[in-house]
């Protein structure tokens, strides 16, 4: 009888979490407020509500919009609720920050839809290496996500893990 080649790593029972699965691909767009100052320094109401009729919104249609100012200036609260009002119709969803603060909000936000009961007494690996450059930041919110339920915590490959968390 020929050697049977067995897949240790299959039957360890270890669950792999890939957070490239939660990564955000989608584009997106920046308001920059600068765009709709005064020399790019000052906001005159009366030129900016103008300005902001006259904008088109829905180039925003579906569309992940982060809400900034690149300028060094002064930025009246209302005028930024001014241009809220004119993207929520259109905009899937609109942030006040840079693209990439909006960004890791949104793979956050992912990462909170996964049920921590599924790997509720698992032995979990956390995914490693991958093609897509993840943030520290996501593995620390999945380790905190997962630690509550989860057996172990490994970090790596199936083959190759760094233990993270044992349950005692």
């Amino acid at each position: 009888m020929p050697d049977l080649i067995v897949n240790k790593v299959a039957e360890s029972g270890l669950v792999s979490l890939d957070l490239e699965t939660y990564y955000p691909r989608e584009t997106i767009a920046v308001f920059d407020m600068k765009n709709y100052l005064f020399m790019e320094l000052i906001l005159k109401e009366k030129d900016f509500r103008e300005a902001m009729k006259q904008l088109d919104w829905s180039q925003y249609q579906d569309k992940y919009v982060a809400i900034t100012c690149t300028a060094d200036a002064v930025i009246p609260v209302w005028a930024y609720m001014l241009v809220a009002s004119g993207l929520q119709p259109f905009a899937r969803e609109i942030f006040m920050g840079t693209a990439e603060e909006f960004h890791k909000k949104i793979f956050i936000d992912r990462l909170h839809q996964i049920d921590p009961q599924e790997f509720l007494d698992k032995r979990v690996v956390v995914k490693g290496c991958g093609e897509t450059p993840i943030g520290d930041f996501a593995y620390l919110e999945i380790t905190s996500i997962l630690r509550p339920v989860a057996k172990t915590i490994m970090y790596g490959e199936p083959c190759s893990t760094v233990p993270v968390y044992k349950k005692k």
